[in-house]
């Protein structure tokens, strides 16, 4: 036999490695199950979070997620981003706490960004987010973020162009600086040597490919497709268009103020006609 001891010590370390290399797989695969765990976890947070927000039950669905604020799912993130803003958004918050959720809801939207870049609807909901924050940071902020509030509208529709709130976003986005007076045009022409620029044209095509990609999807979309014939001083469509959203089915607390508006304005062609 040799040497017995050195035998005995060869024993010892292959055993010690056998009770390694299995201890090893143990955890190795704990790891897997527990990754898997976490996985599922998140779906089903997430699939609860998508009953709540279809169903319009948003202080429950804040409640939520605000559980996992510290969460690295970029999902998670922009769906947390949005329900803080529709909180804001409520008639019942005060002036106050709608300003602290605005804020929250961009440091949640840009950390959704930064863990996929990919995620078009974490694009979409940053460039929502950092419109919001520009009510509270003067015309020049206002301004200079809207540059980059296309860049991410025009990157969501890129990555889902089947996703018609982004094409509508951008839309209205084309809308706002077609529609913007004089006097903050000129604004925007002494801070910046390009201030941003758009057309009633380019809005409308934006409106129409919204209706494409998911007809009858949001009535105000509808009514800013009247709208903007009506700045193009074509009343036939503008008539049709306001008709349609006069006339969508009321689910929302702004589906009732798009009746109104759209009501509104369809009297107005009738007093001048």
């Amino acid at each position: 036999m040799g040497n017995p001891g050195a035998f005995k010590r060869s024993l010892l370390f292959s055993a010690l490695s056998y009770l390694g290399f299995e201890t090893y797989q143990v955890i190795s695969q704990a790891a897997v199950v527990h990754a898997a765990a976490k996985v599922f976890r998140i779906e089903e947070i997430l699939e609860q979070a998508d009953y709540l927000y279809e169903s319009g039950e948003t202080e429950k669905l804040y409640q939520l997620l605000s559980q996992y604020k510290e969460s690295e799912d970029a999902e998670l993130l922009w769906r947390l981003a949005r329900a803080s803003r529709d909180i804001a958004q409520l008639s019942g918050t005060s002036a106050e706490e709608k300003k602290l959720l605005v804020y929250e809801a961009l440091e949640y939207a840009k950390r959704a960004l930064e863990k996929n870049e990919s995620s078009f609807a974490a694009h979409k909901w940053y460039a929502i987010c950092i419109s919001d924050v520009g009510d509270y940071e003067g015309i020049k902020a206002k301004i200079a973020n809207s540059y980059i509030i296309k860049e991410h509208f025009e990157k969501a529709i890129e990555l889902n162009p089947k996703d018609a709130t982004s094409v509508h976003l951008m839309g209205i986005w084309c809308y706002t600086f077609a529609e913007m007076p004089w006097y903050q045009r000129r604004i925007a022409k002494m801070l910046f040597a390009a201030p941003p620029s758009s057309t009633y044209e380019e809005a409308l095509g934006y409106f129409h490919r919204a209706e494409q990609v998911d007809p009858n999807f949001y009535s105000k979309n509808l009514l800013l497709l009247g709208k903007t014939y009506l700045k193009l001083r074509n009343k036939k469509l503008a008539a049709f268009w306001l008709t349609k959203a006069k006339d969508y089915p009321a689910h929302t607390e702004e589906d009732k103020q798009v009746q109104t508006e759209a009501a509104q304005l369809l009297t107005g062609f009738s007093d001048k006609n």
